[in-house]
């Protein structure tokens, strides 16, 4: 299967990450911009991502274009470097997925691209545009993006915004994981550094396997810890335990973020947790397909009635589309973040004197499991999912054994609710072998069960 583009930015197997293609893909980009004098780029710690960066680097300064190269740092912070700077900019990362593909997400001058822009670049691409610009672009490096960064949340927090808190860092390979521990340390933390690897772990936030949910609770438990934080590979997606080393939902992040930022609206997708629609604090919430690209255009058309916008994807990551004021103020970012979801919440529970868990417990009672079946067939799964759209009787008898069926809706794959409250989401990857399953009740043993019944009805048809 051929790189193409999915929820957020362009992925494929590294082996078929060539140069060539990197070099049409850098130039339909140039292209699509028009005009374009400086290119910031940055890259994940996946082994393949070193040299995909450095031939972006080369295709970009032979093209008439300057070159900002930020070496290894979170997708946010390449983010905020390249948009306060007013310039584009391309991340090489394949965010949670395994090492052995990777991808390039793309950013204009005011933020990620949207789906019309990936169309623009796709047909550039298409027909091998080529761009040039003035000649002999420079090549610049630049290590203290993530410096600044760093700084923009000590800054809104303050230095003792999380004093006497121990809070664990799951390293794995996140290119955040030194990031993590300096604003962690910058706050009044206290920091243990916890599974640092030199091998790349691809950690899916979303999903988080029973394996590393086991050795997060060992770890609280062997450390005392108030919280274990961590990110996927690229930094966009928050992971964030409470004191016994549950993981704490991303959608349930968005929602604590949210409410601690004073948010008046919240753009959010279909497969998000139904309590952002129960939360009296907002007085608008816009649900969107899954995918950044659909969050941000949400957002935009939120702005007309609202002034204070925020956007969180059901992963966590997390969208500030309105200047903020914490211990100080903090600027609009309207990309996903890893980082404004996992302190927010540690802030929030600190200034109460509540823990996590407690601050969780008082949100409206609705939860979320989610899963995936990797390495599928993905032409079978879509024949599968079009069955049950398209099909009442097929969608009945696939359903029958989850309860009588009271809606469904097609935002984005096929969302089904029942008349008990249950709802089962299921969804195909745009751009991986795998298959999305989210399940939601009125319980997190009834959530877990639905999702685990649905995973395995999923997995007899398309397996």
């Amino acid at each position: 299967m051929a790189p193409s583009f999915g929820t957020s930015g362009l992925r494929g197997l590294v082996v078929d990450l060539t140069d060539d293609l990197i070099t049409d893909y850098v130039h339909a980009f140039l292209t699509t911009m028009r005009t374009c004098e400086t290119l910031y780029v940055g890259r994940d710690l996946r082994p393949s991502s070193p040299a995909i960066a450095a031939t972006i680097c080369r295709v970009t300064q032979a093209a008439g274009v300057d070159v900002v190269d930020c070496g290894a740092l979170g997708t946010p912070a390449l983010a905020l470097a390249s948009m306060s700077a007013g310039h584009a900019a391309i991340m090489v990362t394949g965010s949670h997925i395994p090492a052995d593909r990777n991808g390039l997400k793309f950013y204009l001058p005011n933020g990620e691209i949207s789906k019309s822009d990936e169309r623009s670049i796709a047909d550039a691409y298409a027909r091998q545009a080529r761009y040039s610009g003035h000649q002999g672009g420079t090549y610049t490096y630049d290590d203290a993006a993530e410096t600044r960064y760093i700084a923009r949340y000590i800054d809104a927090f303050g230095t003792d915004a999380l004093s006497g808190c121990r809070i664990g860092v799951y390293r794995h390979s996140s290119v955040a994981r030194d990031t993590m521990e300096h604003i962690f340390n910058g706050l009044g933390a206290q920091v243990i550094p916890l599974g640092n690897s030199d091998t790349f772990i691809p950690v899916d936030t979303e999903a988080v396997d029973p394996a590393t949910k086991d050795m997060l609770a060992r770890w609280c438990d062997a450390h005392a810890l108030d919280a274990i934080a961590s990110t996927d590979g690229d930094a966009d997606r928050p992971m964030l335990t409470d004191a016994t080393g549950k993981v704490i939902a991303g959608d349930v992040l968005g929602v604590l973020t949210a409410r601690t930022l004073r948010a008046q609206a919240v753009v959010t997708p279909v497969s998000s947790n139904d309590m952002v629609r129960r939360m009296p604090e907002f007085t608008a919430v816009h649900l969107t397909r899954i995918g950044s690209p659909f969050v941000i255009a949400g957002m935009d058309a939120a702005r007309a009635a609202h002034a204070d916008v925020v956007g969180f994807e059901a992963n966590g990551g997390f969208l500030l589309g309105f200047p903020a004021q914490i211990n100080g103020p903090l600027s609009p970012l309207p990309t996903r973040d890893c980082m404004l979801p996992i302190l927010a919440p540690l802030f929030a529970a600190k200034s109460t004197n509540q823990s996590l868990a407690d601050l969780v417990q008082n949100l409206p009672a609705c939860f979320t499991a989610a899963d995936r079946l990797q390495n599928i067939d993905s032409a079978k799964a879509e024949v599968f999912l079009s069955n049950l759209i398209d099909n009442a009787t097929e969608r009945s008898a696939f359903f029958a054994s989850f309860g009588v069926i009271h809606s469904f809706d097609l935002t984005d794959g096929l969302r089904v609710d029942f008349e008990s409250g249950d709802v089962v989401h299921l969804r195909p990857s745009g751009n991986a072998p795998e298959f999305r399953i989210y399940a939601q009740s009125a319980s997190e043993a009834r959530a877990i069960e639905v999702m685990e019944h649905a995973k395995s009805a999923v997995a007899t048809q398309i397996g």
